[in-house]
């Protein structure tokens, strides 16, 4: 009986003593986030009481306010800490105490540039110091490992405009409220460590003013639906040379049919070319030729040139006897061919120049009565292509009225407007509709937005940029509710239309080094770029080939569409030859109507072997001021894939000259006029920086192995090359390719075929 008794004594004052000890627990538990909100002192148990925390999870949570829980909390109970949190799954983010209200929202605010002030108290604690992390009251343990780093940020609710956070317009610095002066331990928002752009820089750019443009608004659904429908023609495009010619498309030929085509075409899809005249394409048709009978490497062996003679020769002989050709090609082609061999067979002691030679000999003879039987069938490939591209925009422009609550209407086009304003970004006369969820995370320095199942990915200094690039010139989304869907089309846009191959499309976006931006500023006043993107623009106000997607993001539409009665500007232009005749038409009835001070200053590759018709329209023009050439090798460009490739990858160096070119009008000359001293400050922007040079990629392409005809380019294709031209190009050999020792691969094709800059 005293032994029992004893015991039950015992027990008593055991469980007594492990009362107490969780009381002390959760009292400095308490006390080390009392200094915060007194009402955190105490924690309260389901039942209301100010008793200890429970020893198990309550059977039933406390409702959360509906925004947290459409934002994506909910409230768990911490079984190591005994005490609730609060985790988010969309971000996987833990917090100890309850989310506040007025913190950034990813999807309306991604970086957290709109975040309110936080308010006395407890609000000066962001939901950044509120992470639930076990490393607050004990070390890392031994078995713990370092995961790859993702900082998903908080989706709250949207909050009303703040301060920028490293990049501000005059106007707008204007009406933002006034910030206290002591520095808020809110979350701050990325911040680049290198900005390649200036967006605080006003337009000096005056056009008449315009009506909203009648063009459907973008959406992720059409958006999704046109990449794979464009990802299918290419497929057929593959498959049709595959079958008709035996050969592989010319590289990036179908990136440049696009291009070639949008300059005359007048459908309704803004990448897909659906009503054109003529229907055959003068660019792909010519490039596809250029091909046949054999795709024509570059050449740097002996043993490759003689290689490349025979096979030449072979293919020719080949193709006129399986094609329908009159007896006097057959004769002309055999006879040449027959020649050629015998040649090769009894000379071993030619050099690389008697090779290339008799290669261009050979297809000098042989080129008309090839390219004569094979004409039709390469204008089947493309008039084939031409036609399914307008089935698939008729099918897309379908679907898309479908989504729209209110079909636009067919309206006439109404005439310009007399009153002058300052350039303003593109609008769009239908409203969008409601837009599905995109979802946002951030892996290491790379933004990751994501629509069913397809990802589209960008550095996160370019994607705060696109945020500015927002906030300035959005005016039907204030809250940013539509801005991560509609940051998600516009990169499935420019990644569709570059392709998906390796490096493909690259040159399509390459720019002018930041420190040239500076200098055309500084001294010609330039506040404007004809020929960009939102991603690659420096100014914010900029043109560009997609007025629907890129006018949410600065663009005033694409540049043939665009007439300024003033200002000045700075033109890269698409190296594509249909594009550029007509970007000298239009600039020269600019400069003809306009007494306003007007300035073109155009930057183009210096190829002479042969030379571009366009540039020699402006070095004939009676508005040329002067032309400056930049020496090869002496001066770099921004890489095309600058969103997304790595810092030590940003530059590149170019291996042929570049021209650049002064169009103004009088008024423009007596006020931008090239004087040396501004030349002089130009041309010293262009010498890479000391700090860059031992980083700059190497002025070409890596030497191939003899015979790896797959990785060697064309020399008669100039448009593809690792170095970034002026005009963005993805032209591996576009200066090489003017050497004389490449004459057997210089075909018909010009540098008016280079790769263009969108």
């Amino acid at each position: 009986m005293i032994i029992s008794t004893v015991l039950i004594a015992t027990k008593k004052r055991r469980s007594a003593d492990y009362s107490r000890s969780l009381d002390d627990l959760a009292e400095m538990s308490n006390d080390s986030q009392g200094t915060v909100k007194s009402e955190a002192v105490t924690m309260l148990s389901p039942s209301g009481s100010s008793q200890g925390p429970p020893l198990s999870p309550p059977l039933k949570t406390p409702e959360l306010p509906d925004e947290l829980v459409q934002a994506g909390w909910s409230k768990c109970w911490s079984r190591r800490e005994n005490r609730p949190y609060y985790f988010n799954r969309f971000t996987n983010q833990s917090l100890w105490e309850v989310p506040v209200l007025g913190q950034h929202d990813v999807i309306s605010d991604p970086l957290g540039l709109n975040a309110a002030p936080a308010e006395a108290g407890e609000g000066n604690l962001g939901n950044g110091q509120r992470k639930r992390r076990s490393s607050e009251e004990q070390g890392m343990g031994p078995n713990s490992f370092k995961r790859a780093k993702v900082e998903p940020t908080t989706p709250i609710s949207p909050s009303t405009p703040g301060v920028k956070p490293w990049s501000s317009a005059p106007e707008d610095k204007q009406v933002q409220p006034a910030m206290p002066t002591t520095p808020s331990p809110a979350p701050a928002p990325y911040r680049p460590s290198i900005i390649y752009w200036d967006l605080d820089i006003q337009t000096n750019a005056v056009i008449r003013e315009q009506p909203p443009a009648n063009l459907l608004p973008p959406h992720p659904e059409i958006e999704l639906q046109r990449a794979q429908l464009v990802t299918k023609l290419r497929q057929h495009y593959h498959e049709l040379c595959h079958q008709r010619e035996g050969i592989d498309p010319p590289r990036e030929s179908f990136n440049r049919w696009l291009l070639e085509r949008k300059v005359i075409d007048k459908g309704h899809d803004p990448l897909l070319p659906s009503d054109c005249d003529p229907v055959i394409s003068p660019s792909m048709f010519r490039e596809v030729m250029n091909d046949i009978p054999i795709r024509l490497s570059r050449i740097k062996y002996k043993d490759e040139a003689r290689k490349l003679l025979f096979k030449y020769a072979e293919a020719a002989k080949k193709m006129i006897d399986s094609r329908n050709a009159s007896p006097e090609s057959r004769k002309v082609v055999k006879w040449n061919a027959e020649d050629t061999m015998n040649w090769l067979r009894r000379d071993h002691s030619a050099s690389k120049e008697d090779y290339m030679d008799r290669l261009e000999h050979l297809r000098q003879q042989c080129g008309p009565h090839v390219t004569a039987v094979a004409k039709d069938s390469v204008e089947g490939i493309c008039s084939k292509i031409y036609q399914l591209s307008t089935e698939y925009s008729r099918r897309l422009r379908q679907t898309h009225l479908s989504l729209l609550q209110d079909p636009p209407t067919e309206v006439c086009t109404s005439p310009p407007q007399s009153r002058l304003v300052y350039c303003y970004p593109m609008r769009l006369a239908t409203p969008s509709p409601p837009v599905p969820r995109v979802e946002l995370h951030f892996e290491n320095d790379v933004a990751c937005l994501r629509f069913r199942g397809e990802m589209v990915k960008v550095n996160r200094g370019h994607f705060s940029k696109l945020e500015l690039l927002y906030r300035y010139s959005c005016v039907d989304d204030p809250r940013f509710e539509k801005f991560l869907s509609r940051v998600w089309c516009l990169l499935k846009r420019y990644q569709v239309m570059f392709g998906s191959g390796a490096n493909e499309g690259t040159g399509l976006q390459g720019a002018l080094p930041i420190t040239v931006f500076e200098a055309l500023n500084r001294q010609f006043g330039v506040s404007f770029e004809c020929f960009a993107s939102p991603l690659n623009c420096y100014f914010k106000q900029f043109c560009s080939a997609f007025p629907d997607t890129d006018g949410f993001f600065g663009s005033r539409g694409p540049f043939l569409s665009f007439c300024p009665v003033s200002g000045s500007f700075e033109a890269n232009p698409p190296f594509c030859e249909e594009l550029m005749d007509t970007m000298v038409t239009h600039f020269e009835e600019l400069l003809d109507q306009s007494s306003e001070p007007l300035s073109f200053i155009v930057f183009v590759p210096e190829w002479r072997d042969p030379v571009t018709p366009a540039l020699t329209r402006m070095e004939e023009s009676r508005f040329l001021r002067h032309q400056l050439s930049i020496p090869a090798y002496e001066h770099e460009y921004r890489s095309g894939s600058q969103h997304i490739c790595k810092r030590d990858e940003m530059y590149y160096r170019a291996v042929h000259g570049t021209a650049v070119l002064f169009l103004q009008n009088n008024a423009g000359f007596a006020k931008w006029g090239p004087t040396p001293e501004r030349l002089a400050e130009l041309t010293a922007a262009y010498r890479p920086s000391s700090s860059r040079t031992s980083s700059l990629s190497s002025p070409g392409p890596a030497h191939v192995t003899p015979g790896d005809k797959d990785s060697t380019p064309n020399t008669s294709d100039r448009t593809q090359s690792s170095v970034m031209s002026p005009g963005d190009h993805d032209d591996n050999n576009n200066n090489n390719n003017n050497n004389s020792n490449n004459s057997s691969s210089s075909s018909s094709s010009s540098p008016r075929d280079k790769m263009p800059t969108i």
